[in-house]
């Protein structure tokens, strides 16, 4: 089940053409290893190799008469190799192919997640270090707290894919182990150092112990992966939407000169993309359950997974690698508002500056209930009144007879309060960082021409 929207690479990884041709390699590899072992005849592991194909078609119509897709391939797949095909799946049960082969796949399919992830890094890295200094207020319960910047926002963002890029390829890793051990996993007809061997000619590690099937612990544990991907794009998504709220207007998905937002009101310009991404984004985590619930298997298999897993291993791959694409495009072509920012944040007349004025009184001797009474007291009439917060401040004796004016109006200082901005993105970023900092005055630049450059090269490359 591959959506319409999968990229060609994706796609073909999932079709049935490369299904079979995966579930093909594996047969090879396992005949020429036990050809090596004086299991099978070497003269029909080399026709094997050298004749074995199939078509789609023809697996498909034998799959309609036999009712086992297994069957099916080794049929169709004797049907072109001839006499010597009756060596042709020695010694294997289905699973052992299925499974292996499924390992190849998702090995396929992790690459470019993996390419996807490293490319939103990059774009995160870069529109951070972009916007660097530009001041923003940060919101807490959706409410004016105190300054941040935007790239520090960004910064969090990098820092978190980061963490999804580690994770990611473990759980890639964990993945990639084949098995040959037979209908039960206790090597009845094949040897552990067999499964082995042919592991190792495909690049596999070999389950150290398995039923019939690899264990759907590995399983569960990439979907999970994938859908702790999916739920970082949807919280950035979730938050350029809010941005992008007529009332904040802070940044902006990328909107064409044709685009248009509403079918009844020309003015509209939606978060489209942004509301994509989130709506996508809880289908790879409701694909995660499936495979949560494919861990209890009954005895050493049943083919209550297989069903499942037909599903959301194609589709949850699929969907995760659009949504990186798609995620790193609404970064690097995303219209940001600087101006809008700064309003933003100072159009609650210094608020945002209550915590340090707080801290002042505490350090002169006030005490701690005691200055956030007297500190509440101006803010909340500020807020009430649309008075300067500042003002009211220094007009109250109680306060500037403990702390000097200067203090006030320092705890009333922008860059005093985003003065660590740099060791963060040191942080983050470490050596890196460095070699980004010519980047750094371009986030004071007009918001409007800075994000309409980048989103009109994007939608030429588009077109």
């Amino acid at each position: 089940m591959i959506p319409r929207y999968t990229r060609p690479e994706m796609g073909r990884i999932w079709s049935d053409e490369n299904r079979f041709r995966t579930w093909l390699v594996v047969e090879v590899a396992a005949s020429e290893t036990l050809a090596e072992a004086g299991m099978v005849p070497k003269e029909a592991a080399r026709a094997i190799r050298e004749r074995s194909d199939f078509r789609v078609e023809r697996i498909h119509e034998i799959e309609a008469e036999v009712r086992h897709d297994v069957i099916a391939f080794t049929t169709a797949v004797a049907e072109i190799v001839g006499p010597h095909a009756r060596w042709f799946h020695y010694g294997l049960t289905s699973n052992d192919v299925v499974d292996t082969a499924q390992a190849l796949l998702i090995k396929q399919a992790s690459a470019l997640i993996a390419q996807d992830l490293e490319r939103l890094a990059e774009v995160l890295e870069r529109r951070a270090w972009e916007f660097k200094d530009t001041p923003m207020v940060g919101r807490t319960h959706g409410i004016h707290a105190e300054p941040i910047t935007f790239g520090f926002k960004l910064a969090n963002w990098y820092s978190e894919t980061q963490r999804n890029i580690a994770r990611f390829a473990a759980a890639a890793e964990d993945m990639r182990v084949g098995k040959f051990s037979g209908a039960v996993g206790i090597f009845a007809h094949l040897t552990p150092e067999i499964e082995e061997k042919i592991c190792a000619r495909l690049g596999l590690k070999a389950a150290a112990v398995s039923s019939q099937v690899i264990q759907r612990d590995r399983h569960a544990h990439y979907l999970a992966t994938l859908a702790v991907i999916a739920s970082t794009l949807d919280k950035i998504a979730t938050e350029i939407r809010h941005l992008q709220r007529t009332e904040v207007r802070e940044a902006e998905e990328f909107f064409s000169e044709k685009q248009k937002g509403s079918s009844a009101m020309p003015h509209k310009r939606n978060p489209v993309t942004c509301e994509q991404i989130s709506g996508l984004a809880r289908v790879v985590r409701g694909n995660a359950q499936a495979g949560f619930e494919n861990v209890a298997l009954w005895h050493e298999r049943d083919i209550s997974h297989s069903s499942a897993e037909r599903v959301i291993l194609p589709d949850s791959t699929t969907l995760v690698d659009y949504l990186l694409s798609k995620t790193a495009n609404l970064i690097e072509t995303m219209f940001v508002y600087p101006e809008r920012m700064l309003a933003n944040l100072e159009s609650t007349r210094g608020l945002i500056f209550s915590g340090q004025l707080l801290l002042d009184l505490v350090e002169h001797g006030v005490s701690r209930e005691d200055a956030y009474r007297v500190v509440q007291a101006h803010a909340m009439r500020a807020w009430k009144e649309g008075l300067d917060f500042q003002q009211l401040v220094l007009a109250d004796k109680a306060i500037t007879n403990r702390v000097p004016r200067k203090q006030i109006e320092d705890a009333f200082d922008l860059c005093r309060q985003l003065k660590n901005v740099d060791k963060i993105f040191a942080r983050v970023f470490g050596n890196k960082g460095k070699r980004s900092q010519g980047k750094r005055s371009q986030g004071k630049r007009s918001a409007t021409s800075t994000g309409r450059a980048k989103s009109a090269r994007a939608e030429s490359h588009r077109r």
